[in-house]
């Protein structure tokens, strides 16, 4: 029996490599119409955060696993968050985990009921599969979160879209203020 050297490393203080990952950069200009209003003291070429991820053929049974990293950006003072999404295959639960920074797991039902669950370094979060979802970073470092799901979950941005996460975070001083999001959005 022969004794190889693992074909994926992830030491979490780094992000993961190896020749499966994939990283995928979402830049300010490919987010605006996430946040209330347009920060024009942004540049469009911000970085606001990156996923890597290594994914497997999209099979039940089969697992994805990602980082995401989220920088420490505030719009016009709206905390920095990634788009969020529901899955499209709504029997797919996914598994979270917080290895750096601090911040917020938003959770919405399918009715439209957001709640918010806190994220720091160890936090393990459980998310149902009928549960959208989105991180977002209150820190003023980097938010980085560990991600595991089936890799027949797909991902159903269309709702948010549509229909959209019904509060905002933003950050005033030290303070998370939680807005409800204005009817006409």
């Amino acid at each position: 029996m022969k004794i190889i050297e693992p074909s994926l490393i992830h030491d979490w203080d780094k992000e993961p490599c190896g020749k499966e990952v994939t990283v995928s950069t979402k830049l300010y200009k490919d987010a605006k119409d996430f946040y209330e209003s347009v920060d024009e003291s942004l540049h469009d070429d911000t970085v606001m955060y990156e996923v890597y991820s290594v994914s497997s053929q999209s099979e039940p049974g089969k697992l994805n696993w990602g980082l995401t990293v989220m920088h420490p950006v505030k719009v016009n003072g709206e905390c920095n968050m990634t788009r969020g999404h529901f899955h499209e295959n709504m029997d797919c639960e996914e598994y979270y985990w917080c290895s750096k920074g601090t911040g917020l797991l938003m959770l919405m039902d399918e009715e439209g009921k957001c709640w918010c669950e806190k994220m720091y370094e160890g936090s393990l979060h459980h998310i149902r599969s009928d549960w959208a979802h989105r991180l977002i970073n209150t820190g003023d470092t980097y938010l980085k979160v560990v991600a595991c799901w089936p890799a027949d979950a797909g991902h159903d941005y269309a709702r948010i879209e549509h229909s959209g996460f019904t509060y905002r975070v933003y950050c005033e001083g030290k303070d998370i203020i939680v807005k409800e999001r204005r009817t006409n959005e």
